[in-house]
């Protein structure tokens, strides 16, 4: 033993070399919360919402730009405005859920509640009524169906907070972030399944069932089961980390609240991490384009995405040993720049498809199954580190959470992630803009035949505008989501001494409340005997 460590440590009575012993058996608890029937119905509700996600993400502008014939830049702009409108309402719902107070706890109502609104406008973006004929009509269905689904899933947003409630053991707690990241997984396949009946079905049936059709049928299906995994979630799960009672929460006010938010030097980070992270998602609304118009056929992506969602189910079940290992912070970065790098050199060696000559090869005269395979082999490495990516980013916002309440001794989640929702779909505001935008910009109009279907695009110039949208978008994202997490500070040390002191605070509320309880039931036993 050193020297430093035999002294002990000021107004604690015990050595330094004590204290890591505790905070390591702290930061390593094996008790367990969790029944086997909460973690099923965990991840039957993560599931539900990414398929749901994943869908309205990936397709959304698609659709309205393709089928309404609404121009990218309306469409960017409509996103625009719907954005700023989002982050204001945001910041009611997460004071409305913060202070929520019932008998199925503070997070779980919020799981059904706001179900009818997301769940139909969700069918309105993927539907093209006939009567839609003047530009200002298809405006006003279009905003008010992202108003709609955008002020159901503020509400719904209770449910991202719920990872964080279901247990106090940290530990048990990223496992169970890790379970539903490798859950998530699943959510893809329905979606991406998609681009294949879109492909096929309006051939299979003589075009008469569309290509419009197969996307309003299936944005009902994931509807119906994204509403369906909700309830099931809301009648299996229990909240088990201690809150602060309404007098306490009363105790401190609105404005303070946001104060004590804003002192939140992780949550910054986090945010400026995730604006830059956004610009990927720019990259994803764009891939339709790409499949559609470069390669010739939708289904090529679902092909590829067999091959590219391998590493997934790999690197996944790896991330917490990895984070454990290394810490949070640490896979996030390593992983953010390896991503840049990955969709850069893709950019670089260039746009693949029938009409794709490249930067460095020409590969407009390969076989489709030599483009296809190159770009799912280039598309693997690239998304390498997705799984990690995901688990990192979910530890590191509870790290955000768990900082807030070391801080003020109040768990605010719902309030923190209004703060960061706020920032993030103010930026996010831009990003949906650009999407638009880059749309525009690259020269494109949508063609449709006869039957309302949309006709592949040919001009060399569009199609090398939709490739740098599709790689080089992401790549940049990638990289600064890398950089900016290195300012996270909440990892090593520090870390562990907050860990070793909510668990003592939360001890102690839970102790309070148990006394609390008690002289009710000494009061309410006297007024009997009375």
């Amino acid at each position: 033993m050193s020297e430093k460590d035999a002294v002990l440590v000021e107004g604690t009575g015990q050595t330094q070399e004590q204290i890591d012993e505790e905070l390591q058996q702290l930061s390593t608890s094996d008790r367990k919360y969790v029944r086997p029937r909460e973690i099923v119905a965990f991840l039957l509700t993560s599931f539900g919402q990414k398929n749901l996600s994943q869908y309205v993400n990936s397709f959304r502008q698609f659709f309205i730009i393709s089928f309404l014939g609404m121009s990218g830049s309306t469409y960017g702009i409509i996103m625009f405005i719907e954005s700023i409108y989002d982050a204001v309402d945001d910041s009611i719902s997460g004071l409305i859920i913060d202070r929520t107070r019932t008998r199925w706890g503070r997070l779980r109502p919020w799981l059904v509640i706001p179900t009818p609104f997301w769940a139909i406008a969700n069918i309105m973006l993927f539907t093209a009524p006939a009567f839609l004929v003047a530009d200002w009509q298809k405006i006003v269905w279009v905003v008010f169906a992202i108003f709609v689904y955008n002020l159901g899933m503020s509400y719904f947003g209770a449910w991202n907070i719920m990872t964080y409630n279901i247990t106090p053991n940290t530990n048990e707690r990223d496992s169970l972030i890790a379970t539903s990241k490798f859950m998530d997984l699943f959510g893809t396949w329905l979606p991406s399944i998609a681009t294949v009946c879109v492909s096929f079905i309006p051939s299979l049936t003589k075009n008469k069932v569309g290509m419009q059709d197969v996307y309003t049928g299936f944005a009902v299906v994931l509807a119906a089961i994204a509403a369906i995994t909700a309830i099931y979630g809301f009648k299996n799960m229990r909240e088990r980390v201690p809150l602060a009672s309404r007098e306490q929460m009363q105790e401190v006010g609105v404005i303070d609240s946001f104060k004590n938010v804003f002192k939140n030097r992780p949550m910054f980070v986090l945010v400026l991490s995730g604006f830059f992270a956004g610009f990927k998602s720019v990259g994803v609304a764009s891939e339709s384009f790409y499949w559609m118009h470069s390669s010739k056929k939708l289904y090529h992506a679902t092909i590829a995405s067999l091959f590219t969602g391998i590493p997934a189910y790999i690197m996944t079940p790896l991330a917490p040993k990895l984070i454990r290992k290394f810490g949070a912070r640490n896979v996030a970065v390593a992983s953010g720049l390896f991503a840049g790098f990955a969709y850069l050199a893709t950019f670089i060696i260039g746009l693949f498809g029938n009409n794709g000559k490249g930067f460095l090869v020409d590969w407009s005269g390969c076989n489709t199954v030599v483009n296809l395979a190159v770009i799912a082999l280039l598309l693997t490495i690239c998304g390498l580190p997705n799984a990690l990516l995901n688990v990192a980013g979910g530890v590191l916002q509870g790290d955000v959470y768990d900082y807030s309440e070391w801080k003020t001794g109040v768990r605010n989640e719902a309030l923190v992630q209004t703060v960061q929702n706020y920032f993030g779909k103010v930026a996010n505001s831009v990003i949906q803009l650009l999407s638009g935008v880059v749309i525009s910009a690259v020269g494109y109009v949508a063609h449709k035949d006869e039957f309302g279907n949309i006709i592949p695009e040919s001009n060399h110039k569009v199609l090398l505008g939709f490739w740098a949208v599709f790689c080089l978008l992401p790549a940049i994202a990638r990289f600064l989501y890398g950089i900016t997490l290195l300012f996270f500070n909440v990892t090593g040390k520090v870390k562990e001494q907050m860990l070793h002191d909510l668990e003592i605070s939360r001890r102690e509320r839970m102790e309070q409340l148990e006394e609390k309880e008690e002289q009710l039931l000494a009061e309410e036993e006297i007024s009997t005997e009375e």
